[in-house]
């Protein structure tokens, strides 16, 4: 495994040089055993995410919409010393079908690249990068569009392709 990258700018300008070459990977992998994939981004997960340190970056933070449970509203709320009411209005927008998300991006609990509430942020903000979960294969598209963004998941897929042989694979 070759050095990380964690310098966010230069990710992003590493990202623009493999846009082709990431579509060319999304194709090969279609092809790919799934439960095979899952099992090496699983493991590369586990050696490169405890390498980055997620609160030097915020970029998730600043970036991406972050859904919230009615839950994790009671809990937060309670936390800040608000009703879930004002809680939810002040933070929260629904949607027509009942989804509930942040109302702000970036996200109005990010401050100087720190989660204010990290010890309870929300449940999607735990689990991202979601490398850990299953079907790494049907997330794809997804795990690509933050590619650029997240220090973890450009380096995961740029091992993933050094591990498979990507660039060796004739396509």
């Amino acid at each position: 495994m070759g050095p990380l990258i964690h310098d966010r700018e230069k990710i992003k300008e590493i990202a623009v040089e493999k846009l082709s070459e990431n579509d060319l990977f999304h194709e090969y992998l279609r092809r790919r055993d799934g439960d095979d994939l899952d099992k090496s981004v699983h493991r590369l997960n586990n050696i490169i995410a405890p390498q980055i340190d997620c609160t030097a970056c915020g970029g998730c933070c600043q970036q991406l919409m972050i859904n919230v449970t009615p839950e994790e509203t009671i809990t937060l709320s309670g936390k800040l010393e608000v009703s879930q009411a004002q809680f939810k209005e002040k933070y929260i927008e629904e949607s027509l079908q009942g989804k509930l998300v942040m109302n702000a991006i970036p996200c109005t609990f990010l401050s100087e690249k720190k989660c204010t509430i990290y010890t309870d942020r929300f449940k999607e903000c735990r689990e991202f990068p979601h490398l850990h979960k299953s079907n790494f294969k049907g997330r794809l598209f997804g795990i690509l569009i933050h590619y650029a963004m997240c220090p973890i998941i450009f380096n995961v897929v740029e091992e993933l392709k050094n591990e498979i042989e990507f660039v060796n694979a004739g396509i």
